[in-house]
């Protein structure tokens, strides 16, 4: 059925620990993702919905399969915090290169207190999201399955149904992970963590030198981070937390908490409860990503020069250009979503007056882009009317070549929050046909869909969702 192989476990014991998941009274299926099931070669057919509600809440360990919790650290909100880890979270094993981790699957080592339990709303949010951003071509984790405990779970806001989730990831390797090691100033399992995941995941760059390993990494991040954080900014998705124990060595998005996709568009929008700063609104995630890239960059500098100064300037040297990608990938795609393939940096100007535009004018980010091949076509009866408007279409019809794709490039549909949100509270009355519903239609976020009238709609004034939470 799974044939799990377990390649973290041959590091050495103080990488992790093994450790089983809770129990739970009566685990029952909410969703379990087949067609990603096929991708990875697992083969459910003659199971039932119980027997994969026990498996995926770690109710039964299948033969292979040797659970654990990995250790890391992280700069929290900018301020370190040298143990983490996994505190409600069971890495199965891997299935044909990927992990299989069950979330909210009880206590470990690395719980600080918590309960290891999660509620039934991030499992939920975290499901829709991952799917959603797969469908939207972003690298992601992906949703696996979704169950629910049968037990209660004690919250802010009172008790609240539990739930396990499994993500598929092509690893869980944060930066933190390094800095788990750097904080104790153990080089030994430094060495053996880079040289892990050089394998794992830049097998290219096996055969280099330790200072030339860690280099390329950097730069192999910087360019896959770039890309990543470009799509988002391209989407209108926030993350909300991104310290460095959920930045991905891979560069995928990790860690679904208090993520949102905004409605009309504000540049410096933040949802996250917790982040009364803006730390990570939408507009720093560059500049975050960026810090947490050159906290990465710092557990390296022993490999790379025994003087640590002169191994920072050659990091400097190294990476100074390559960090402009930021700025240049997300150009190239908002570009892209006004039909721009070719950009240059004269185009610049034209991007940022159109973006001005809707935040002036408070307009749904999705919307205004999804709506561009009418605007093209003279009916403006989307937009408010602007001087700003005026010009902008002015010198967009005299740049633009076409604008025939523009709808395989903006999406119709995004899990919009207030729409997460009716599924999470419809969850916890036990009805999961919205979750359903919803899902079904993220999986075709481009193409219009007959029956999903009203799913590509902003909020009312009723239904709005001003915040967003963590799932602890």
């Amino acid at each position: 059925m799974i044939n799990f192989k377990n390649t973290y476990t041959q590091l050495p014991d103080h990488f992790y620990q093994k450790v089983k998941p809770a129990k739970f009274e009566s685990p029952s299926l909410i969703a379990f993702n087949k067609e990603l099931a096929l991708e990875l070669g697992i083969h459910f057919e003659k199971y039932t919905d119980l027997e994969i509600a026990n498996i995926f809440s770690g109710q039964k360990i299948l033969e292979g399969s040797d659970p654990i919790a990995m250790a890391y650290a992280g700069f929290q909100f900018g301020h370190p915090n040298p143990q983490l880890g996994d505190g409600r979270a069971h890495l199965l094993g891997e299935v044909n290169g990927f992990d299989v981790q069950l979330k909210g699957s009880g206590q470990t080592r690395f719980s600080r207190q918590g309960d290891g339990r999660s509620a039934l709303g991030p499992v939920i949010r975290e499901y829709l999201v991952s799917e959603a951003m797969h469908a939207l071509e972003v690298p992601t984790t992906r949703a696996l399955c979704a169950v629910s405990t049968g037990e209660m779970v004690h919250r802010q806001f009172g008790p609240e149904p539990g739930g396990v989730f499994t993500r598929v990831a092509s690893s869980h390797i944060r930066v933190g992970t390094f800095q788990y090691f750097f904080f104790q100033n153990d080089l030994k399992s430094l060495e053996q963590l880079l040289n892990y995941t050089i394998n794992r995941h830049y097998p290219e760059f096996n055969e280099l030198s330790l200072k030339d390993k860690s280099l390329s990494l950097i730069k192999a991040l910087i360019k896959k981070q770039s890309e990543l954080i470009a799509k988002w900014y391209s989407i209108g998705f926030i993350h909300g937390v991104m310290n460095t124990d959920n930045f991905s060595v891979a560069g995928i998005t990790i860690d679904y908490g208090p993520c949102a996709f905004m409605d009309e568009f504000k540049f410096n929008k933040v949802f996250s409860s917790i982040d009364h700063r803006g730390r990570y609104s939408y507009s720093n995630q560059t500049t975050i990503a960026q810090w947490n890239i050159l906290r990465l960059a710092d557990c390296l500098l022993p490999f790379i020069d025994q003087s640590l100064p002169k191994a920072a300037k050659i990091v400097e040297d190294e990476i100074s250009d390559l960090m402009n990608l930021f700025s240049l990938k997300s150009m190239q795609l908002l570009a892209r979503k006004i039909g721009i393939d070719d950009y240059t940096d004269q185009d610049e100007l034209l991007i940022q007056n159109f973006i001005q535009y809707l935040e002036e004018q408070t307009i749904d980010f999705t919307l205004a882009f999804r709506n561009l091949p009418k605007l093209f076509n003279n009916d403006s009866s989307f937009y408010p009317a602007s001087t700003k408007l005026d010009s902008f279409v002015d010198q967009w019809r005299k740049r633009v070549k076409s604008i025939d794709h523009l709808d395989k490039i903006n999406p119709l549909y995004i899990p919009r929050n207030h729409q997460v949100e009716k599924a999470i509270q419809e969850a916890y009355q036990n009805d999961f046909s919205h979750f359903h519903k919803l899902h079904q239609v993220l999986k075709t976020p481009y193409t219009e869909q007959e029956k999903a009238s009203g799913f590509e709609l902003p909020p009312t004034k009723d239904n709005r969702v001003y915040q967003t939470f963590c799932g602890t």
